[in-house]
């Protein structure tokens, strides 16, 4: 068998298992351990697992993710999400969209205490999405709003798609939180105009703007006081030099922890929901890295991945055509799989072959941050495309009475915006590596 044909029957394999609802790291379990049985046999795919399992799982890294995680579960839990949409609320609600526009801050500001794009369209939209209703936001607008917003999670750091790449690439986590800091803004900025655009042009979809009082905003303002004040302290922390990513994490996790126990919303059965939803999701995204790994060794032992970088810089394609080929990739790939198994299966294969490229005379490491940074990016669009769109899926689950469609059809305006942010920042380099630069 050729590598070629053995390489297609390993994805085959794993594309199969998905589509008989497989969890996607099983799949990719069982096909790279029919890749690897295959081609090396049983006593090197034995050795293989007990060597890669304790070398991935004993990363000192690797602890930043589920200390993120446990951080964005006090969060929730501790009604945190209500006072950032009071806030932008009372912020926007003068504004024609207002409320809509506040679902999107609201996500925004929750994403940078949470990470996690499903988490933080799930937790607003519990709060959001009934106030909405109320004053007369149509199904459409109303859940594609939240579950555009919802991508705030990863894109506003800390994001755990953003740590897991790290991780892959051997990058900084830190740098990597400041150069998504200028493309998140524009994502909100995005978003914002496009609600501004979507309730003038398709009248009916959003009421007449709602008045706000004195009373709101300074009670509002009182409610984001502490949320804000963890952001600057777990940030703050790591670009201060104070503590690690790692550090900050659990510093955030703490802090988020005694914010929430103050406010009084946390009580046992939510605290101990938080370490077993948080031990969950852990320990999925772990499963996922080691099928992942072995799938990667499998497609590595074909030597496809080599042979297709050394034909891609063969080739004579100008280096962004590659590189916007390989986001298109991206984008169609995310409509039938999880972002966070795209990153790990992927990445491996594309990262070298960019690295190799020359671009924009950018350095090997902020070459490797701006990658990172289009991924990013069009992760975020497969979050919200049909047929999978799991934010869609989300947020349209926690609205019965509004048909899927009409959610898709809300999320067009929100997907331009992507489409546009993503060329933009293709095509300069310095927004994402503006702040990384100030770092040295």
């Amino acid at each position: 068998m050729s590598p070629i044909t053995l390489c297609l029957l390993i994805f085959a394999i794993m594309l199969v298992l998905m589509a008989i609802r497989i969890p996607i790291a099983v799949a990719m379990f069982v096909a790279g351990t029919a890749g690897y049985l295959m081609q090396a046999g049983w006593l090197p795919y034995a050795n293989f697992l007990k060597t890669q399992t304790y070398s991935r799982f004993s990363s000192y890294d690797l602890s930043v993710i589920p200390l993120f995680l446990l951080m964005g579960q006090f969060a929730m839990h501790g009604g945190l999400s209500r006072a950032l949409f009071s806030f932008a609320n009372a912020l926007l609600s003068r504004v024609r969209g207002g409320m809509a526009m506040a679902g999107v801050l609201a996500c925004a500001f929750f994403g940078a205490v949470c990470g996690s794009s499903v988490a933080t369209a799930a937790t607003v939209s519990s709060v959001a999405l009934p106030e909405m209703k109320r004053h007369g936001y149509s199904g459409r607008l109303a859940t594609a709003t939240l579950a555009a917003g919802g991508t705030m999670g990863i894109m506003i750091p800390p994001s755990v798609i953003l740590i897991i790449y790290a991780i892959l690439t051997e990058q900084n986590i830190a740098k990597l939180f400041a150069a998504s800091v200028i493309p998140g803004l524009i994502a909100i900025g995005g978003y914002l105009i496009a609600i501004a655009v979507y309730v003038r042009l398709v009248p009916g979809h959003a009421p007449e703007r709602d008045g706000t009082t004195e009373f709101d905003m300074r009670d509002a303002l009182f409610g984001l006081g502490p949320i804000v004040l963890i952001f600057v302290l777990v940030f703050g922390g790591i670009y201060g030099g104070l503590f690690t990513p790692t550090e900050g994490a659990s510093v955030g996790a703490i802090a988020t922890f005694v914010l929430a126990l103050a406010r009084g919303e946390l009580d046992f059965t939510k605290i101990r929901l938080s370490f077993y939803q948080t031990a969950e999701s852990s320990a999925m995204i772990f499963l996922i890295f080691i099928g992942a790994d072995l799938m990667n060794s499998a497609l590595a032992l074909t030597q496809v991945p080599v042979q297709l970088a050394q034909a891609v810089g063969a080739s004579g394609w100008p280096p962004l055509v590659i590189v916007a080929a390989i986001l298109v990739f991206y984008i169609v790939l995310g409509c039938v799989m999880d972002e966070l198994s795209m990153i790990l299966l992927t990445v491996p294969i594309f990262f070298p072959m960019v690295m190799g490229l020359e671009l924009w005379g950018l350095a090997p490491d902020e070459k490797a941050i701006w990658f990172g940074i289009l991924i990013l990016m069009v992760v975020s669009i497969g979050l919200l495309a049909p047929p999978v769109g799991l934010n869609v899926y989300v947020v349209n689950s926690m609205a019965k009475d509004v048909p899927i469609g009409e959610s898709y059809r809300g999320v067009v305006p929100f997907l331009i915006s992507d489409g546009l942010r993503t060329i933009l920042l293709l095509f300069t380099p310095s927004l994402s590596l503006y702040l990384v630069r100030l770092m040295n």
